[in-house]
């Protein structure tokens, strides 16, 4: 087969099944096993294999499991299976009986197993750590390189090859995530990656239902999530609805031709989510921004097929239910298909009532942001049941409120007026609050490793609404700028035995990386054991000559925050804000412990002070 002609097949989606002569009778059955007690009884069965839609199917009698019906699609190295699986069913095995011509040919053992799962999802009190698993800590040096895979590239010195962090690396290095006060991991996606290269990041899957064999097993993630379990800590898994990794078999060799959104000649995304709330925006543009494709080896999956959608949807309750996971990180949440997500949302919470999940919708303007979550409150005539985002307008409002100049609109009154418009939501206390990401400059690049303003900007982090979310090595000032991304995924000092220094140990960290460390350390901790900060309400006043001031207060107690913009020391009178002190008298400083009578307050230039009144 040419090239040429490969090209057109990738393009156009056609059955590749020559390449795939040798595939064994049964290659694969997805989902593996499935669970009792599932309010929704249909299961959906992939079945590949060569030849497998020429076969007919068949069940052994099993209480309380029914065989529905038998689908085939254009390639017929597939079939469906379309199971009931009643609430009254058992946990134990049954066949699946597969048969041609009227003469039994394969027999597969399926096994139901019982539900574990009983979690209470991520909410504003808690504290998530985001983890790049390639470059975190290496705690396995023996699945560095696998073989039989595709990269085999391995090279530390290149931002773009694999450094070998993986599972067994993190679970090594939860004493040091306990001790910093973090309450819950998101790890970008875990599932195999077997790319021909820059697979280390994981967001071009090559199987749904595998951990990628250079991070570990699929029993080491599960035991990650028990061990983070066992201190508190909840995990959060990062899924990609909108598309898969050119080498995964589906799109080697797909189902059917509307498994994936086919273009004449490789067609991208606009990148423009206007295009989806705009009154006025084309039908072009609007199948441009959802149906192209996000990059070249990136196929878009076509979830407006009902096959695609139960397979998509079949594999992240799975996961739940297997791994125990506690909550969901939606990645380019905009470009998928507003139907399916809102579908596929009742799905989870349909099994899972207590579960959370929140999407990445990197947009500009707060409108731009709200369209996308639930309730319909902006006019959208659609509820996507999406709980909360990654909250990008606030993430650019503390940029402007630390490095801008205060004006009408800008510095600390881009934060103000930001805060000011929560009234869109029907919950922003659920949208992810974060300085940084795997995508983004690191925060102190950002600041101009300004000291001060990272203190600030770590208060803000933790004291304002919403779930804090920090960028593994910002508690040390790891440093850089996202031009290009790899440039913000260096490697976690100390995370391999060959590093020369190790920053998980205070001994290993500079002055300045401890005094963040501890700085981070002692506001996190604070958080995590006042609810006031979690679950308190928030009150703000107008800024006034570049001092920006809020309040967060439950029944419990009250905290202030106070932040000087400018590039002077100022006076600061609390007379203006005696709706929210009260009758208190005092005011302690919650980093240094000391007290301060209220009345006139010292604020020293481009700083941020928290107090707990008294």
């Amino acid at each position: 087969m040419t090239k040429k002609i490969l090209l057109l097949c990738l393009l156009f989606l056609l059955p590749l099944t020559s390449l795939f002569a040798q595939l064994p009778a049964i290659e694969r059955i997805e989902p593996a096993n499935w669970y009792t007690g599932f309010k929704n009884p249909a299961l959906q069965l992939l079945v590949r294999g060569q030849q497998m839609g020429q076969k007919s199917a068949s069940i052994s009698a099993y209480p309380g499991v029914k065989l529905v019906s038998v689908q085939k699609v254009d390639n017929p190295n597939y079939l469906f299976v379309n199971l009931s699986i009643s609430p009254q069913a058992k946990p134990g095995k049954f066949e699946l009986v597969f048969s041609e011509k009227g003469k039994t040919s394969l027999r597969y053992s399926y096994e139901l197993k019982a539900r574990t799962n009983h979690t209470t999802g991520v909410s504003n009190k808690d504290f998530i750590y985001l983890i790049m698993p390639d470059r975190f800590a290496n705690g396995d040096a023996s699945n560095d390189q696998v073989k039989g895979m595709k990269d085999q590239g391995f090279n530390r010195d290149s931002m773009y090859y694999r450094h070998g962090g993986d599972l067994q690396g993190i679970i090594n290095h939860l004493p040091y995530l306990q001790e910093l006060g973090v309450t819950a991991l998101w790890l970008n996606p875990v599932l195999e990656n077997d790319e021909f290269k820059t697979s280390y990041h994981g967001y071009a899957a090559t199987e749904n239902y595998r951990v990628d064999r250079r991070l570990g097993t699929n029993e080491l993630y599960r035991q990650l999530v028990t061990e983070c379990h066992k201190r508190g800590m909840k995990m959060i898994k990062d899924l990609v609805h909108n598309h898969i990794g050119d080498q995964h078999f589906l799109f080697l060799d797909p189902p059917a031709k509307n498994w994936f959104h086919q273009w004449p000649k490789y067609t991208g995304t606009t990148y423009k989510d206007q295009t989806l709330f705009d009154p006025y925006a084309s039908k072009a543009d609007r199948k441009l921004m959802t149906d192209g494709w996000f990059d070249h080896h990136m196929p878009d999956v076509d979830q407006q097929n009902p096959l695609v959608k139960n397979y998509i949807t079949q594999s992240h309750i799975w996961w739940i239910e297997y791994a125990g996971l506690d909550g969901f990180r939606l990645d380019t949440y905009a470009y998928n298909d507003k139907v399916f997500m809102a579908e596929w949302a009742k799905a989870i919470i349909r099994e899972f009532p207590k579960f959370t999940f929140f999407g990445e919708t990197w947009v500009n303007g707060i409108p731009n942001q709200v369209f996308f979550t639930e309730g319909s409150t902006v006019n959208q005539h659609f509820d996507t049941g999406l709980q909360g985002v990654t909250d990008f307008q606030t993430y650019f409002a503390i940029n402007e409120a630390l490095n801008g100049k205060f004006g009408w609109t800008d510095g600390v009154n881009r934060l103000y007026t930001t805060l000011a418009s929560d009234y869109q939501y029907k919950d922003p206390t659920r949208n992810v609050l974060f300085l940084d990401n795997h995508d983004i400059s690191r925060f102190y690049s950002v600041v101009g490793e300004d000291f001060d303003k990272f203190k600030s900007g770590i208060i803000l982090l933790f004291s304002l609404r919403g779930i804090p979310q920090m960028y593994y090595g910002t508690e040390i000032l790891m440093k850089n700028f996202s031009n290009p991304d790899g440039l913000v995924r260096e490697d976690f000092p100390g995370g391999w035995p060959a590093d020369q220094v190790n920053k998980f140990t205070a001994s290993g960290r500079s002055a300045k990386e401890n005094e963040a460390f501890d700085f981070v350390k002692k506001l996190a901790n604070y958080r995590k054991n006042n609810s006031v900060l979690q679950t308190g309400k928030l009150m703000q006043f107008v800024p006034e000559k570049g001092i920006y001031v809020y309040f967060r207060y439950d029944n419990q107690k009250t905290v202030m925050v106070v932040m000087n913009s400018n590039e002077q020391a100022e006076n600061l009178e609390t007379a203006r804000f005696a709706e929210r002190i009260g009758t208190h008298q005092s005011l302690r400083n919650i980093i240094s412990g000391q007290k301060i009578p209220i009345g006139n307050i010292q604020l020293p230039a481009k700083t941020t002070y928290i107090f707990e009144l008294q």
